[in-house]
């Protein structure tokens, strides 16, 4: 499997390349970036540690990749201020977003070819994609609430004092303020995480406002998040690639999920070769459901205003 990377001179697409070389999985990353050089210092980089991790292809270049690539992968994008939400980055990415899926359409897309999306706001550009590119609904896949449900995950195993790997709990909706947490099926070694020993409600409240501002305080701390979102997107890419149908929260079009139609959030969803196999509207405490709802009500406002600007600019 090939993956080109728009965007990969910067800290999130080298993460997340550096994350695809030690999965060990795809056979052939490609680099792609406006600044050329950074792409090729990645590259090069990634190709000196390739004898003591995997038979890959480590190559940098341009979007003459894209056009035999099994996924796109795109991280390209301006960087989120402290202080911003990531709805706010809109008007600042859309035009961005829009001249590289006019690359994209230029040089042309190998069949069953899926763009993985992962630049903020992420379910606004990965319905943008939708739109642009003419795909099916399954071949669009956006990072959505993967990132934020691996964070959750880690500081709730950190606040208890468990291993991360036996902790499971969702975000679900938006990548962003109307993210929903699903506590009703969270669970620490199987064990409901409200019957688990030390657990509080107010650890709850903590937990999640942690989660919903550690974009942020990465920002704050180190400039921006990177390793953690390079493993969010190998965890995806590795699903894809060996065909795993992992259930994953990633954002897609829905098409009826919690009667949801016509805008992209973060459902429970399977992850396969073809790309969207299928999405489960899992069982979940009424407020939850009305929180994913309204996920996609504010989301629906924004590609409506999105759409409306685009077609202007056209």
């Amino acid at each position: 499997m090939k993956v080109s990377i728009i965007g990969a001179g910067g800290l999130v697409g080298s993460c997340a390349a550096f994350a695809l070389q030690t999965g060990k999985v795809v056979r052939e990353i490609a680099l792609l970036d406006l600044n050329a050089e950074a792409a090729e210092g990645q590259a090069l980089d990634l190709l000196h540690g390739g004898p003591s991790v995997a038979d890959q292809v480590i190559t940098a270049g341009g979007y003459e990749h894209v056009a035999d690539s099994d996924v796109i992968c795109i991280t390209a994008g301006l960087r989120r201020k402290p202080d911003e939400s990531r709805l706010d980055l809109i008007n600042r990415n859309v035009d961005l977003f829009l001249g590289i899926l006019q690359q994209i359409e230029a040089v042309g897309m190998k069949e069953g070819a899926i763009v993985m999306v992962v630049s903020n706001p992420v379910d606004v550009l990965t319905y943008l994609a939708y739109e642009r590119l003419r795909l099916p609904t399954c071949k669009v896949i956006g990072l959505g609430t993967q990132l934020d449900t691996i964070r959750f995950r880690s500081f709730i195993a950190q606040e208890l004092g468990v291993p991360p790997t036996q902790t499971s709990a969702l975000i679900l909706g938006e990548h962003g303020e109307s993210m929903v947490p699903i506590w009703s099926s969270a669970t620490v070694a199987g064990l409901p995480l409200e019957q688990y020993p030390g657990w509080t409600p107010a650890m709850a409240s903590q937990l999640f406002k942690r989660t919903k501002g550690s974009g942020a305080e990465v920002i704050k701390k180190k400039g921006g998040a990177g390793f953690a979102v390079g493993i969010a997107i190998q965890d995806v890419i590795e699903s894809i690639a060996l065909d795993s149908r992992r259930i994953l929260p990633v954002s897609s079009v829905q098409t009826g999920c919690y009667g949801i139609r016509d805008v992209s959030l973060s459902v429970a969803t399977v992850v396969g070769r073809c790309g969207v196999v299928d999405t489960h509207e899992i069982d979940l405490w009424p407020k939850e459901v009305q929180g994913i709802r309204k996920s996609g009500q504010v989301l629906r406002q924004t590609i409506d205003t999105v759409m409306q600007r685009v077609g202007a600019a056209t």
